[in-house]
């Protein structure tokens, strides 16, 4: 259970540096003379966020098999890469 842990923490940790989310939050960050709100705000919103993803995976997984869910995902991933290098999103 704890190698699940782990490997969850640094996928995830990993994923979201640099992306929009972290941007918004520090650019909440730098205008706010409330740093702890901010934190607690952002980590609300990741929490609520990735309790969505997990239930939305659990239920995809009992109607989808688990392999092209994740194809699906990394399609997902390689479309958004490609639309951010081109400026469409």
């Amino acid at each position: 259970m704890i190698k699940l842990i782990i490997s969850t923490f640094i996928t995830i940790f990993l994923a979201e540096l640099g992306d929009k989310t972290q941007i918004a939050t520090m650019m909440l960050a730098a205008n706010s003379k409330q740093k702890i709100v901010i934190f607690i705000g952002s980590s609300l919103a990741l929490v609520c966020s990735s309790l969505v993803a997990v239930l939305l995976g659990d239920k995809l997984n009992r109607l989808i098999p688990a392999e092209y869910i994740q194809k699906g995902a990394a399609i997902a991933f390689i479309t958004v890469g490609i639309l951010l290098l081109f400026n469409k999103i």
